[in-house]
């Protein structure tokens, strides 16, 4: 068992753009969010969020307070969500045991207890791919399904974006302290995502891409509405997406998304929109 991690700095909108491709994906990208029998973690500036993945194979992992949290346990000052993106498993808090199935989702409230995920056969291990915010209250611990989700359907196929957004971890289903998670499924034959572009201040945001092909790629871009920039990633990658940038993505196929936000505010539709035309 190994943990894994690093600290992602926050950028300045004017200095991102200099940055060029290398730079861009070294600040931004998350490329390997899962590894066999280890937990990976990126500790980022934009309001203090923790992008992490845990793959347990024949081993317990458990959900260590890495040294940047200076606690003793992770959670306790922290609030987290947990969608299970793999086998079934199980996710072990204190004494209560959580079984995930793919695509459920788990919220757990701040507090000191311990966390592990474990895999329920090793041959199809769970992926456990997690979001955590810092949290100044908490609120009960609860597992969420589709079948519990606000599902809104937008877009269509003449434009390339007819997906379903599943609302899971968000203030309409359960109380969270700051943070709001959900899926979001593109149909077969739409490829974006986040169509019209925007950006929310109060609030920062992570995508997690995954059951893309091996052999396709997903175009992500971010940046200022009029200094947009793009990187090229893969499935079961991660990005981060600062408060004063865009984030939308077509892919050579459709796919399934996670996204995670942290900030000042609950809204959902807190969002400052770009007309198409007028991205460059």
């Amino acid at each position: 068992m190994k943990t894994n991690y690093e600290i992602r700095y926050a950028a300045h909108p004017e200095d991102a753009r200099s940055y060029d491709t290398q730079r861009i994906r070294r600040d931004f990208l998350i490329e390997k969010v899962f590894t066999p029998d280890e937990v990976n973690m990126v500790y980022s500036m934009y309001d203090r969020m923790v992008v992490g993945g845990a793959m347990p194979v024949k081993e317990v992992l458990p959900l260590e307070a890495i040294d940047p949290l200076k606690a003793p346990h992770f959670l306790t000052r922290r609030e987290i969500g947990i969608f299970n993106v793999g086998g079934p498993g199980v996710v072990k808090v204190g004494d209560v045991s959580f079984t995930l199935d793919y695509k459920e989702a788990l919220y757990l409230g701040a507090g000191d207890r311990e966390v592990t995920f474990q895999s329920s056969f090793p041959e199809h291990p769970a992926r456990f791919y997690f979001n955590s915010v810092t949290a100044h209250c908490t609120y009960p611990d609860r597992k969420v399904t589709q079948r519990d989700a606000i599902v809104a359907e937008m877009g269509s196929l003449p434009e390339s974006n007819h997906r379903y957004i599943n609302k899971m971890l968000v203030n309409q289903v359960l109380p969270t302290c700051q943070l709001q998670m959900g899926m979001t499924e593109l149909n077969s034959g739409s490829v974006w995502n986040t169509m019209p572009a925007h950006v929310h201040s109060r609030r920062m945001e992570a995508y997690f891409y995954f059951e893309l092909p091996d052999e396709h790629a997903i175009c992500h871009f971010m940046g200022e509405p009029q200094e947009t920039r793009h990187l090229w990633m893969k499935s079961n990658q991660a990005v981060l997406s600062p408060e004063w940038s865009i984030h939308s993505a077509a892919g050579t196929h459709n796919y399934t998304f996670i996204w995670g936000m942290g900030g000042e505010n609950l809204d959902y539709g807190d969002q400052d929109f770009s007309k198409i035309t007028e991205l460059c």
